[in-house]
């Protein structure tokens, strides 16, 4: 198993998704990250499937990386497969596989407003919050809907204030920041169904 090069006291971004496909709001997200979070590098966790969706569609794992490898283009943005090496599902198993592996590496987990209004459906979302401080970085039209949510309200008396963020990586769990930075409105579900409505031939 190889995991991207860590040393003690780095300070590492998780951000996962399925990156079909990856577009400008993936690496908008991660640059917020690494400048308010006083970060060392992002780490993009391409899944293999998404288990609250369909992934019948979904393109070979080695095509998303290599489209995610081409757009991120930075230094300090790191493409990996983990969880298909180590076998995860859910995330869960791979942050605490990260952290039982490299226990002196800060780890964050990184998400979107869109995802912190549906967290509470996923797999051991309390656990995750004991595990990794969390930040949600803001999306058109789901500020609301993410911090009035049930794991935004639950994880609400464990925010720390926005001006802090620097502080978050390395602050014991659970811990959680809400950033407001610039916003994209790029989604990767409506991205492919404009390549599907231009790929549908006339007459279809």
């Amino acid at each position: 198993m190889r995991l991207p090069r860590t040393e003690p006291g780095l300070k590492v971004g998780l951000f996962g998704g399925t990156f079909n496909p990856p577009h400008d709001g993936h690496k908008l997200v991660s640059s917020i990250a690494l400048a308010r979070l006083g970060l060392d590098q992002v780490w993009w966790l391409v899944t293999p499937g998404n288990p609250l969706k369909e992934n019948g569609g979904l393109p070979p794992l080695e095509d998303r990386m290599a489209a995610a490898r081409r757009l991120a283009d930075h230094p300090r943005i790191v493409v990996t497969g983990v969880e298909a090496q180590i076998g995860t599902r859910y995330t869960y198993d791979t942050i605490k596989y990260l952290t039982e592996r490299c226990p002196r590496v800060s780890f964050v987990w990184i998400m979107g407003a869109d995802n912190l209004a549906s967290f509470d459906r996923w797999q051991h979302w309390r656990d995750i919050a004991a595990l990794v401080p969390i930040a949600v970085i803001d999306r058109p039209g789901s500020t609301l809907k993410a911090v009035h949510s049930p794991a935004g309200a639950w994880l609400s008396r464990h925010r720390i204030d926005e001006s802090d963020s620097k502080l978050l990586a390395g602050a014991k769990p659970p811990r959680f920041v809400f950033i407001h930075a610039k916003r994209s409105d790029l989604s990767s579900t409506e991205l492919r169904n404009k390549r599907a409505v231009l790929e549908t031939p006339l007459g279809a």
